[in-house]
């Protein structure tokens, strides 16, 4: 292995440039060193605007190219168990974005598939990396807060632009699968496990599709959590997770992208106080993470048994509301 991470992109996604291109631009790690899109045009676009040397005819040859040590999947949910796969067949380490697959099945076949080929395949939750969210665990972990009595995550924006893949169920979308990955993310990491679903209320797009979502948890070890999402809603923009203790509780504005604007308050026998953070990106902080796990076999937070996890609770919250699990393309 070389003292750098060659990595190539699979489709020219408009979250390819704030998640990889810019952070490894100032990583002395990673090079982002070639790109491939169904269409040629926009894969040379892409190329040209964000100075990536390579570009390859098609996803397949970009995989199989010698050169290249991982590969970046932003591709629409539903292909991203597919390409993930392949990418291990061709001996890829993986940087997958969320979430990890289309559902808990596809999630635990990619997940014994990565253990066996001995490659970092990791799922992009990036504010997972942040020190913002280390130091919610650290508080959590600390007993200021006492003993967790409820965890709430909710990630609600505004997409009005109905087209968009997201509101489409063969590319398993839903507001469960967009924003809710994040919520229920959210929730399994301060609540300290993975959650029963007891309830979920879905406002439905169409008979398949949720705009919207919430849903009520209940921890084994006794404490309950909610997740809250939506793309189209009366909540137009809501980011923040909560938690609750018998000695204090502890809220968070925007956890998910705290280099843009954030703020920690916390509440409890110690007093009240606010704390702030880097404005480092936070996908800056996940790059860090994924190239210390190629180059030197650093462990990462986002594992494929972590994406089993989390893509169980968001099947189960689709049970619970009476719609349809995604499946792969």
């Amino acid at each position: 292995m070389s003292r750098q991470v060659r990595i190539g992109i699979l489709g020219a996604a408009r979250i390819a440039p704030l998640a990889l291109v810019q952070p490894a631009k100032k990583n002395a790690e990673v090079v982002v060193a070639a790109v491939a899109a169904r269409d040629a045009s926009r894969a040379q676009a892409f190329a040209a605007k964000h100075g990536v040397p390579r570009v390859h005819e098609s996803y397949e040859a970009l995989i199989a190219d010698p050169d290249l040590d991982a590969v970046y999947n932003p591709l629409p949910n539903s292909l991203h168990g597919r390409w993930t796969r392949a990418a291990l067949a061709a001996g890829k380490h993986v940087l997958c974005e969320k979430p990890f697959t289309a559902n808990a099945t596809e999630a635990r076949e990619i997940a014994q598939l990565a253990a066996q080929s001995g490659r970092v395949v990791m799922e992009a939750f990036h504010y997972r990396y942040h020190p913002l969210t280390l130091r919610v665990e650290e508080i959590i972990a600390s007993g200021e807060l006492g003993k967790l009595c409820r965890v709430e995550a909710n990630l609600c924006f505004l997409l009005a632009k109905f087209s968009d893949i997201r509101y489409n169920y063969s590319l398993a979308g839903g507001a469960t699968m967009d924003a809710g990955c994040y919520a229920v993310h959210m929730v399994r990491t301060f609540g300290g496990s993975t959650p029963e679903v007891v309830s979920a209320q879905a406002k439905l797009r169409d008979p398949q599709i949720d705009r919207a979502m919430t849903a009520e948890l209940r921890f084994a070890e006794g404490h309950t959590g909610r997740v809250r999402c939506s793309m189209w809603s009366t909540d137009l923009l809501q980011i923040s997770a909560r938690v609750v203790g018998d000695q204090g509780e502890l809220r968070v504005f925007n956890p998910v992208l705290p280099h843009s604007f954030h703020r920690l308050s916390v509440r409890s026998a110690d007093g009240k106080r606010v704390e702030r953070f880097p404005r480092r990106a936070s996908y800056a902080y996940q790059l860090d993470a994924f190239a210390g796990a190629v180059l030197r076999g650093e462990a990462v937070q986002t594992t494929p048994e972590d994406a089993v996890e989390n893509m169980t609770v968001i099947d189960a919250i689709y049970r619970a509301a009476g719609l349809p699990l995604r499946e792969p393309a």
